[in-house]
């Protein structure tokens, strides 16, 4: 049997690869650089280059961590998404009730920031391979607190239904349909109308 020499210690994964601290930190230089870039110039501005040089980084380097734009902010929408705090789920509320619990830091993630908002809806619906990847990721942490909250015995339709109104009520927002700010009121309601919990 042969041993095989420890490598560098990973600390965190991105859509394309895994990550070494010195890369983790590059890519973390890079999504701060990115909502700071969105804040001035908006989504249609947006590009890899700018955000680059805000963060010091050749462009090169940048592309070497995210192929486009869309794959950027997805990149942050996913990493706020990640550093939510679990939802505490308590048993004696009705089940509307805790998944209106479990979703309103989920609804409130980009409220304050009305271009990265927009930045995140748009680039969330981007074709791009590695963009698809963080909406499996988002989606499968958003069935998470769904199910957590629902409990064990959820229906699948249930669940499945749930994951549409949260699906559209995030895309009507990121459109200026509704504000943010409505989105935990407006998705109670449709949670209250689903899940039957009057």
């Amino acid at each position: 049997m042969s041993s095989v020499a420890p490598g560098p210690v990973i600390v965190d994964e991105s859509p394309r690869r895994r990550l070494t601290a010195r890369q983790a930190n590059t890519v973390e230089g890079l999504t701060a650089a990115a909502v700071e870039e969105v804040r001035v110039a908006g989504y249609d501005g947006l590009t890899v280059r700018n955000v680059a040089r805000r963060a010091g980084v050749a462009p090169a380097t940048a592309y070497t961590y995210f192929t486009s734009k869309d794959h950027l902010v997805a990149e942050v929408f996913w990493r706020r998404l990640r550093a939510l705090e679990p939802p505490k789920v308590d048993r004696r509320l009705r089940r509307a009730a805790r998944v209106s619990a479990a979703l309103r830091d989920v609804a409130l993630l980009v409220a304050d920031e009305p271009e990265l908002a927009a930045a995140c809806t748009t680039a969330m619906l981007a074709q791009d391979p590695d963009v698809k990847h963080l909406r499996d990721r988002v989606g499968a942490t958003i069935r998470q607190r769904l199910s957590d909250a629902l409990g064990d015995d959820a229906d699948p339709a249930l669940l499945r239904t749930l994951e549409l109104a949260v699906a559209g009520a995030m895309v009507q927002a990121g459109a200026g349909h509704v504000s943010y700010y409505d989105l935990p009121d407006l998705l109670s309601e449709a949670v209250t109308v689903i899940v039957g919990d009057r």
